[in-house]
């Protein structure tokens, strides 16, 4: 007995990498990962069988995925990307204060210091 499934199509040998299920009430193809048990009603699809399934006329074919895959991000997840770079590099709202000079040399910007996301900046005291 062999402990790889292969693949339920005819004279095909290779190992199984996909089950796939009928939905007769809804007229749906069901392609996903390979199950953990062999059921009498699935039939196991290697990796070249399974991404050239088509289903008869009227009927839809679902791919579900596993995830451990690769994926390759979508335009949304660019975009939020992007946005998040965008907003990090943005310098940091200054903090409306009392305009005079009443802080001691200790403080933040009295010293000349700004910051600038994880970096710091120090003036000289010279200027």
């Amino acid at each position: 007995m062999s402990l790889v499934r292969r693949c339920s199509r005819t004279a095909c040998g290779r190992p199984a990498v996909a089950t796939l299920t009928y939905v007769y009430a809804d007229s749906t193809a069901v392609l996903g990962p390979l199950a953990t048990y062999a059921e009498p009603h699935c039939y196991d699809l290697c990796a070249e069988h399974s991404e050239r399934l088509t289903a008869p006329r009227g009927w839809e074919v679902v791919r579900l995925s596993d995830g451990s895959g690769p994926s390759r991000p979508s335009g949304d997840d660019l975009e939020a990307l992007a946005n998040a770079v965008r907003e990090a590099a943005r310098p940091p709202a200054r903090p409306a204060g009392p305009g005079g000079s009443g802080t001691s040399g200790r403080g933040g910007q009295s010293t000349g210091e700004t910051r600038r996301g994880h970096l710091r900046v120090l003036r000289s005291p010279d200027s």
